[in-house]
């Protein structure tokens, strides 16, 4: 019998991670390109096109194609389109679902690319069998999905649940989407490396710096090690996301909030933080009701998986 699979493509600012996974999440077949080689999108859909028809080649007609998944920055659900992207190259309005779908002869759903990483969650992750729950990528910056009722909630345009654009502070950090104060500016790989770097000025103001903070993890190795500053950094960070998420719980009430990136790999010193700034703050009626945890998706693995089960999950629904 003919084994249907998925191709999940995973569209990031630097590389274009895609592969084949079949109904069970298990990866056949995985390659990564360069998105910056591609100024053109078109050349970048046959590039990934080609790719992925030569590897159906190889497997002698045990598979065939069901779909395409497509998880991409400023993603739009309802027009399969990527819009104005800061972190890409191509500019205004991309029809890529419908540069994919007409290449490859299927049917090819995107989204953003946090969406799509929640929907890899229910599907094939920790929120299996959930119908409310929130899904927080902690990475460069802090993406969002968010499912009510068992389906994602995506707006009347397609951006709903932008979390991390949530201003929390009036005037404060300057965030890439051209406002200040939003909470990734705060709670993401680059807030706490903005926010431990200010703690060593104002703690150390006469010494000198032996080296710049590179990222979120020399942070980590600097808390492992007992550094107070790199501890402080993590708990204010904590303390910002839990008050964020707390407020988040009062629209859509949700199970379980998911934490995932490179942020969420600090385990208890993000982890302890921000559930206990979380509880705090949360109403009376949601309190020790709504559990913070790790995302069960691997790093190397969530954005095909994600992207993938965009359409597994819609085939399963059918």
């Amino acid at each position: 019998m003919i084994q249907q699979l998925v191709a999940g493509i995973d569209i990031g600012g630097t590389n274009t991670v895609f592969g084949l996974v079949d109904f069970s999440g298990n990866i056949v077949f995985k390659e990564t390109v360069p998105t910056e080689h591609f100024p053109n999108p078109k050349d970048l859909v046959e590039e990934v096109g080609e790719h992925i028809k030569r590897s159906f080649l190889r497997f002698d007609g045990k598979y065939q194609l069901a779909g395409v998944g497509i998880g991409a920055p400023n993603g739009n659900y309802f027009k399969g389109t990527i819009e104005f992207a800061p972190n890409l190259k191509w500019k205004g309005v991309i029809p890529l679902a419908q540069l994919f779908s007409e290449l490859l002869n299927c049917k090819t759903i995107l989204t953003n690319d946090a969406n799509a990483a929640a929907i890899g969650e229910m599907t094939f992750g920790g929120a299996k069998g959930m119908q409310n729950f929130i899904f927080i990528t902690l990475g460069t910056g802090l993406g969002s999905g968010i499912v009510v009722n068992g389906k994602m909630v995506y707006g009347h345009d397609g951006f709903a649940g932008e979390i991390g654009h949530v201003i929390m502070f009036a005037d404060g950090r300057q965030c890439g989407c051209g406002r200040k104060g939003c909470l990734e500016t705060y709670c993401s790989a680059t807030g706490i490396k903005r926010t431990y770097s200010d703690l060593l000025m104002s703690h150390h103001r006469h010494r000198r710096m032996d080296r710049m903070v590179d990222n979120a993890k020399f942070i980590y190795d600097k808390a492992m090690q007992g550094d107070k500053d790199a501890i402080e950094a993590f708990n204010c960070t904590g303390d910002i996301l839990g008050l964020a998420l707390a407020n988040s719980v009062a629209y859509t009430s949700p199970e379980a909030i998911f934490l995932f990136g490179g942020l969420a790999q600090a385990g208890d010193f993000i982890f302890k933080p921000t559930i206990e700034s979380f509880e705090k703050n949360l109403l009376t009626i949601y309190k020790n009701k709504i559990k913070i945890l790790p995302s069960q998706l691997t790093e190397n693995n969530a954005a095909i998986l994600g992207a993938s089960s965009l359409l597994w999950n819609e085939i399963a629904v059918k």
